[in-house]
């Protein structure tokens, strides 16, 4: 079902097309936690820390493609917003080559570079071989993120956030019966859990087009046209969009090659924490999605008031939700570890703890910036959205690298770096609002 964006109550219309979002993206990262945790309960430490760390790298590689298509995706809720289709289906087909083909360039340049990744990350010796394994299965999985995202992209542009969750909710459940059946059963170890992990992976992305070439024939007929007039828009907004995710993720993988130096302790620490952490602001994170498309619909369907009402509804919700959860994460920072790492592993135990009471407390920063990424990209605005994550992403990684080469400070100037890039960006983003603004030059 597709909702139309620019009508009925602003913030429960919102909201209804968030929540399938939310679910679906929550359940995508079960993927990555079906990983983690079967395989830190059975085959180790340093498997764990492995593909802990493998998971930073595909986080990485993975945001190029979906900051490609979330930016095709604010073009095609413009025009969807506008009611122009021939504009929305020249776009599509535009997009798809191109996204299509960076996907391809992707894969092999991953396989090409494979031993000059380990050595950026510094990973250590005794669990390069684990690593190795793992990535070679995975990096087969790139394609399958693409025909998914992009597809999903198209799909919630048109309001339609049902469907995604649909075939991500059947491609999770199949991951994690594949995980125990590979990683126990067969004991196939991390190749085993990439292989779960990529099969799932194709099951949605390939059903979900296979359901948007029968769902949607003119766009089908539209898909495999290239028109040259549609590639200046689309690359002005899905570039840009594509390097604010990358840098995004590129910063999280230079603090990951930090993190790497400290040891596998530390590594394993951060690869179940991280997953925590994830989880904890994921719903977070694509309300700020579902919020920039409600945005983009209203903007191209000029209704300058509604976005104003959007916009307060959005902010006091994420507050709220960041609030609570950070409360949780505080209270329950140990058992949430415990479904990871064994009660014996006191070390690793201890420091992943640290790790989210600190992360955790601030869970409000990081929803604000999430809002503000996706305000400004539907605004026609992506290179401030990428603004934000550089100043973000520069403290995180300058304080980072600064304050854990400081023995006083250690490993936890690393943790402590996070909040303190969040809060900067969120008071450049919202200066640049109320300063834009008065100048008229948002809405």
């Amino acid at each position: 079902m597709n909702y139309d964006l620019t009508e009925g109550p602003v913030l429960k219309t919102m909201l209804k097309f968030a929540v399938p979002m939310i679910l679906g993206n929550l359940l995508q990262q079960c993927y990555n936690i079906a990983d983690t945790l079967i395989v830190g309960r059975f085959l180790g430490a340093d498997a764990l820390a492995a593909v802990g760390s493998a998971f930073t790298l595909m986080t990485f590689l993975t945001s190029i493609l979906l900051g490609l298509c979330m930016g095709s995706s604010t073009v095609f809720s413009i025009y969807y917003g506008q009611k122009n289709s021939k504009r929305l289906r020249d776009s599509v087909g535009t997009s798809f080559l191109l996204i299509g083909g960076i996907a391809l360039l992707l894969t092999l340049a991953s396989f090409a570079f494979l031993e000059e990744i380990l050595l950026f990350l510094q990973v250590p010796k005794t669990i390069q071989g684990l690593m190795r394994e793992y990535l070679r299965v995975i990096f087969l999985g790139i394609a399958a993120s693409f025909f998914y995202n992009y597809f999903s992209s198209f799909l919630r542009a048109l309001g339609n956030s049902i469907v995604p969750l649909i075939f991500l909710a059947c491609s999770a459940v199949l991951n994690i019966g594949l995980d125990l059946w590979f990683v126990i059963g067969l004991s196939r170890g991390t190749a085993g859990a990439a292989e779960a992990t990529v099969i799932s992976q194709y099951i949605s992305g390939i059903g979900i087009l296979i359901y948007t070439w029968i769902k949607f024939p003119e766009i089908r007929r539209a898909l495999f046209r290239f028109q040259p007039a549609s590639l200046k828009e689309i690359a002005n907004f899905s570039f840009l969009t594509c390097i604010q995710q990358s840098v995004m993720n590129l910063g999280i993988l230079m603090v990951q090659g930090l993190v790497n130096s400290f040891g596998t302790t530390i590594m394993a620490a951060f690869a179940a924490a991280v997953k925590i952490d994830s989880f904890a602001y994921m719903p977070v994170q694509d309300f700020g999605n579902a919020f920039s498309t409600f945005i983009a619909q209203n903007y191209g369907a000029k209704k300058k008031e509604r976005i104003r009402q959007g916009l307060r509804g959005a902010l006091l919700s994420a507050m709220i939700f960041c609030f609570i959860i950070s409360i949780l994460i505080w209270i329950f920072a140990k058992p949430l570890m415990l479904l990871f790492i064994k009660p014996h592993e006191t070390a690793i135990l201890a420091e992943g703890i640290r790790y989210l009471h600190i992360e955790g407390s601030f869970y409000c920063g990081i929803g604000c910036l999430f809002l503000l990424y996706g305000l400004y990209r539907a605004l026609g605005k992506p290179e401030m959205s990428l603004v934000l994550t550089i100043i973000s992403l520069g403290t995180r990684v300058f304080l980072a690298y600064q304050l854990s080469a400081i023995p006083f400070f250690g490993v936890v100037g690393i943790w402590w770096s996070v909040p303190i890039g969040w809060f900067l960006a969120d008071l450049a983003g919202i200066l640049y609002y109320l300063t834009a603004r008065r100048r008229t030059e948002l809405f």
